[in-house]
C-alpha cells in the first residue's frame, strides 16, 4: 500500500491489528461452537472471550514469536495464549492454519468489497447528475479517432453510468462469491472438527460454509473477485481517457477541475494537464496486474499448498486499495468536470456539416438512386470539403445528379441537428429509468 494513494477507511481493513482480531474472532466463534459440542469446557470459551476480546494484540511480539516460529498463526496462537493463560490450550482445536487464513481473507475482501460498492455509487450519482445536466448538449461522436456523427455529451456520460452499474452487479456477485468460511481441518475432511463448528464461525463472521474445502477455500472464488476489480478498473480507465482526449488542446470540449493555486508544469506556466485522467490511467493498470496471479493462483497442489500466500498478502491490500483510491478520485473527476458547450459546436461545425453525411445518403437511396451511386455522390462532394475546399451543404446543391434526387429544400432537411437526437429520451429512460 502506497499512502499517496491510500484512503484510510480501506487501509485499516489491511492493517495488522484487523487481521489479528479476525483471527481471534473466529478462533473464539469456533471455542463457542467447540464448548456447545462438549469439545471443550464452556468455561474456557467463556475465558477466550473474556481475557481477549478487548486486547491490543502485540505486533511487533507476534513478529518477534514468528521469527522463530517461521509460522504466522502459531506466532498468533504463542501471544493469544500470553494473554488468555492455561484456557488458551483449548483454542484451536481440530483446526488448521488455512482454516483462519482463508477466512480471515474472506473477511476482508467483503468488507472490501463493501467500500467499493459505496464508492460505485458516489461514481454513479456524480454520473447521473451531470449526464441530466447536459442531456441534450451536442457534441461529436468519433470512431476511430475521427469525427463520426453528432451525439450529446449526456449520451457519453450515460454510457458510463450503464457500464458502472453493470460494474456494480458484477462486484454483488464477486462479494457473494467470495464469502465463504472453511473451519474444516487438515484436508478438508472435518476428521478432528465437526462441521457444525463451521456453520457457527460462518455465521457469526457473515460468511456462509464452504461446501467442500480442500484444506483451502478454492481459488477460483478469489479470481473471479480479483477478475471483477480487474473490469471495473479498466472502466475506469476508458472514462479517463475519454476525459484526457477530450481536454486536448485541439479538442478542449472538457477539462478537468483546475483549482486556485494548482501548478501543471515545473517548466511552461501555462498548462493545465490532464493529471487526475491519467493517474487513473496508472492507477487501473496497477489493478489488472493482480488479475493474472490470481488465476494463477487457482492451480494449487493436491489438498494444499502455499503458493498462493505470497501473491495475496500484495494483491489483496494493494488492489482493493488501489481501487478505492481510483473510483473516489473518479468520482470528484467527474462532479467536478468542466465542460465547454461553446466547443463541442465548433467542433461539430469543423468539417462543414459533413457529418451529416449518412442523411444524405438515406436520402438519395430513398428518392431512387442506388446505393452504390448514392454513396459515390455523397463521397465526391464531401472530399473537397475534408480537405477544406467548400462547404458540403452549398456543394451539394449545385450538384446536378443530386438534385435529380433531391431539392434545396430536402437537402436542407438533411442538415437538421436535432434529427439526430430524437431518441435520447428513450436511451435515458432505459439508463436511468422513468426518473
Amino acid at each position: 500500500m502506497i499512502p499517496r494513494y491510500t484512503r484510510p477507511e480501506m487501509a485499516s481493513i489491511w492493517e495488522p491489528q484487523t487481521r489479528f482480531k479476525i483471527w481471534f474472532e473466529i478462533e473464539a466463534h469456533a471455542a463457542d461452537a467447540l464448548a456447545e459440542l462438549g469439545t471443550i469446557p464452556k468455561e474456557a470459551a467463556r475465558t477466550v472471550w473474556a481475557k481477549a476480546k478487548d486486547a491490543t494484540f502485540d505486533v511487533a511480539r507476534i513478529d518477534e514469536i514468528e521469527r522463530e516460529t517461521k509460522h504466522d498463526v502459531i506466532a498468533f496462537l504463542t501471544h493469544l495464549a500470553e494473554i488468555v493463560g492455561p484456557e488458551a490450550r483449548f483454542v484451536h482445536q481440530g483446526m488448521t492454519s488455512s482454516d483462519v487464513l482463508d477466512t480471515c481473507l474472506n473477511v476482508q475482501l467483503t468488507r472490501a468489497a463493501d467500500l467499493l460498492l459505496a464508492d460505485l455509487d458516489k461514481v454513479l450519482a456524480a454520473l447521473k447528475k451531470r449526464a441530466l445536466e447536459h442531456k441534450m448538449t451536442p457534441t461529436i461522436g468519433r470512431s476511430h479517432g475521427i469525427h463520426a456523427e453528432p451525439v450529446t455529451f449526456g449520451l457519453k456520460l450515460a454510457y458510463a453510468y450503464a457500464e458502472f452499474s453493470r460494474a456494480r452487479e458484477r462486484l454483488i456477485a464477486a462479494r457473494k462469491e467470495v464469502a465463504t468460511c472453511a473451519i474444516s481441518g487438515a484436508v478438508g475432511t472435518f476428521a478432528q472438527i465437526d462441521p457444525r463448528v463451521e456453520q457457527h464461525v460462518a455465521k457469526a463472521m457473515g460468511l456462509v460454509p464452504e461446501p467442500i474445502s480442500t484444506q483451502v477455500i478454492p481459488r477460483d472464488r478469489h479470481a473471479m473477485y480479483f477478475s471483477t476489480l480487474g473490469v471495473i478498473a479498466s472502466s475506469v480507465e476508458r472514462f479517463a481517457v475519454e476525459i484526457r482526449h477530450m481536454q486536448r488542446t485541439e479538442v478542449l470540449e472538457a477539462e478537468e477541475f483546475f483549482s486556485e493555486g494548482q501548478k501543471g508544469s515545473s517548466a511552461m506556466p501555462h498548462k493545465r494537464n490532464p493529471v487526475l485522467s491519467e493517474n487513473l490511467t496508472g492507477l487501473s493498470r496497477m489493478v489488472r496486474a493482480y488479475v493474472t496471479p490470481a488465476l494463477e493462483n487457482v492451480v494449487l497442489w493436491h489438498e494444499r499448498d502455499i503458493s498462493h500466500s505470497s501473491a495475496e498478502r500484495m494483491m489483496g491490500p494493494d488492489a482493493t486499495v488501489t481501487l478505492d483510491f481510483a473510483l473516489v478520485r473518479l468520482a470528484g473527476l467527474i462532479d467536478k468536470l468542466l465542460v465547454y458547450p461553446a466547443n463541442m459546436q465548433k467542433n461539430l461545425d469543423r468539417l462543414g456539416g459533413l457529418v451529416h453525411s449518412q442523411r444524405v445518403l438515406l436520402a438519395l437511396t430513398q428518392k431512387g438512386a442506388s446505393r452504390e451511386d448514392a454513396y459515390k455522390l455523397v463521397q465526391r462532394n464531401a472530399m473537397p470539403v475534408w480537405r477544406g475546399e467548400g462547404d458540403f451543404l452549398q456543394l451539394l446543391k449545385k450538384d446536378a445528379e443530386v438534385k435529380k434526387y433531391l431539392t434545396d429544400a430536402e437537402i436542407e432537411e438533411q442538415f437538421d441537428l436535432g434529427y439526430h437526437f430524437k431518441h435520447v429520451d428513450t436511451i435515458f429512460k432505459r439508463v436511468f429509468g422513468e426518473s
